[in-house]
């Protein structure tokens, strides 16, 4: 039921992401570990990782529901320099979808800001914490959930929202084998130069893109055709009166033809 540690580190080819693991069966949160441990001075790569979490949390203050030993709940202690910075909401959850078609072969859609979808469905979030002192990084916290073999259905509150890599392979898969895939993908993203291309691997799989859309962002909703995407990564949005708006943050919703 649990992860076997020495099997994810036999499949890890990194050279620092997930070379220290902090494994958990159960805490509130693996980014409130994460924080303390990155205050405490923790190496860069450091994964948080718990079985279980009692309080997990999602984009925009919501919970993300957290059953024991079926899914992958993790936390990444970072210390980018602000160009990294920008990049790590695009190459997170492109790491989820690359680590999902090694593992399965199944072709995740991405929804922005930083969701992977399966059939429409959340497969799996990203949630981003950064420090800042002076002008630079002090750390960044990488929190990814990602539904493996989570059985939704038995979940009335996300079964009509969410998907398992489970679900959508018809079978369970293995969480260490995932989990290395995942840490590889995310350090070959992470320590890429190539922004540009991180970017453009990140638009090109962007399900958002050309649909009538709302954002709403802390109670203020705006509507249009989601056009295109800035190279930091906000969403570009075209409104009914011809205007560009341009958008850092929200949530998004499609909008029946």
């Amino acid at each position: 039921m649990w992860l076997n540690l020495e099997r994810v580190e036999e499949r890890l080819t990194t050279g620092t992401i997930g070379r220290r693991i902090v494994y958990l069966t159960s805490t509130s949160s693996t980014q409130d570990v994460a924080r303390r441990e990155a205050e405490d001075g923790a190496a860069e790569g450091t994964a948080v990782i718990a079985e279980e979490q009692s309080a997990g949390r999602g984009r925009l203050g919501r919970s993300w529901v957290s059953p024991a030993g079926k899914n992958i709940y993790l936390t990444l202690v970072l210390r980018p320099d602000l160009v990294r910075l920008r990049t790590l909401g695009m190459a997170a959850p492109l790491a989820v979808l690359r680590a999902v078609k090694a593992v399965t072969s199944l072709e995740p859609d991405l929804k922005w800001p930083n969701d992977v979808l399966l059939s429409g469905r959340k497969l799996a979030g990203v949630l981003i914490d950064s420090e800042l002192s002076g002008g630079e990084v002090k750390y960044a916290l990488i929190g990814i959930g990602v539904n493996v073999n989570f059985d939704v259905e038995e979940s009335s509150d996300v079964s009509s929202i969410a998907t398992s890599v489970k679900r959508e392979f018809g079978r369970s898969v293995s969480r260490e084998e995932f989990l290395a895939a995942l840490l590889n993908e995310f350090e070959d993203l992470y320590s890429s130069t190539a922004s540009s291309a991180i970017r453009a691997a990140w638009r090109d799989r962007l399900e958002t893109l050309g649909r009538d859309v709302t954002v709403t962002f802390r109670g203020v909703s705006h509507e249009g055709v989601a056009e295109d995407i800035t190279p930091e990564g906000s969403l570009v949005l075209r409104c009914a009166d011809g205007s560009l708006l341009t958008i850092e943050a929200g949530e998004v919703t499609l909008r029946p033809p």
